[in-house]
């Protein structure tokens, strides 16, 4: 399945350009067919249309809500030597994933070498792989979403960068405050007729608490 998903940008300060999401990136390539290869059976990317206008060899592809636009280099002779040293902090892209260690299985099931890396912050740890293109162009997949997004600028409102407002407050006591209520004798109700001038006051309704997770309660 193609994920097609986008999120809302955040204004931040700084009067930065009206932007509203990452589209594409596009990476030169000595063999056409080899890096189609790669994007699609590796990282999952499914090939799509592309112009018929264009007058250069290329390929579109698109998953994650980015695409990736392979262009076929004119004289593949003349562009740098690939890399063969995998180093972690060169260029490159880097994707989220599920699962690590399928990642790593399938990567070792392709032959594709990789290195691994482990970054800890404040107790949370972050997984990274790391692996080249057949161009040299590194690629990382990683587990960065375990990190919390701490913006250094003030943004609008309570979103950051595409992250879901903050659940409101719960108002339920938590529950080591709860008690039960002291039983009580209710009185034996007599039947004793309203005059018919009397007004009848209206049912009091007292306010129940429902439960619902990522503790939000709402009022019924």
């Amino acid at each position: 399945m193609v994920n097609t998903k986008r999120v809302e940008p955040v204004r931040g300060g700084g009067g930065g350009l009206p932007l509203a999401a990452l589209n594409h990136i596009s990476v030169v390539c000595r063999s056409l067919e080899s890096s189609v290869r790669f994007y699609r059976d590796v990282l999952g990317f499914v090939p799509i249309r592309r112009p018929g206008s264009f007058d250069f060899d290329g390929a579109w592809l698109f998953n994650y809500g980015i695409g990736i636009h392979l262009l076929q280099a004119e004289d593949p002779e003349s562009m740098p030597p690939k890399k063969t040293e995998i180093n972690p902090k060169d260029n490159h892209i880097s994707f989220q994933c599920e699962s690590m260690e399928a990642v790593q299985r399938r990567l070792k099931e392709l032959g594709v070498r990789y290195v691994q890396r482990r970054v800890e912050e404040g107790g949370i740890f972050v997984d990274q792989l790391f692996f080249h293109d057949p161009d040299g162009f590194m690629v990382e997949v990683c587990t960065c979403d375990n990190l919390p997004i701490v913006p250094l600028v003030p943004v609008e409102g309570n979103a950051v960068l595409g992250l879901p407002p903050q659940s409101p407050a719960c108002k339920r006591p938590a529950a080591a405050t709860l008690r039960p209520a002291p039983p009580t004798t209710l009185p034996v109700p007599v039947a004793v007729p309203a005059p018919v001038s009397a007004a009848v006051p209206p049912a009091q309704c007292v306010p129940a608490m429902r439960s619902c997770p990522e503790h939000a309660c709402m009022q019924v």
